[in-house]
């Protein structure tokens, strides 16, 4: 149980470093696109933010399927 919650604060703790440096990276991004989603459109976003914050997506994702939530015997 404690391996579990080592792995998923060393995830959280991983991604939101991620995260503020890529809040750091995008201040002088100019370059702003819109993502079209099924119902409607975004607000005008740095493209850099939109591909980072994908990523990261993915990463959490990624992080959350690899445990193993079987009890062992």
């Amino acid at each position: 149980m404690l391996l579990l919650f080592r792995k998923i604060l060393f995830s959280i703790a991983f991604n939101f470093s991620l995260f503020l440096i890529l809040m750091i990276a995008i201040q002088n991004s100019s370059q702003k696109n819109k993502v079209n989603l099924l119902i409607a459109e975004t607000v005008s976003l740095p493209t850099s933010f939109i591909i980072g914050v994908s990523f990261i997506c993915g990463s959490v994702t990624s992080s959350l399927l690899s445990f193993d939530y079987k009890e062992r015997n």
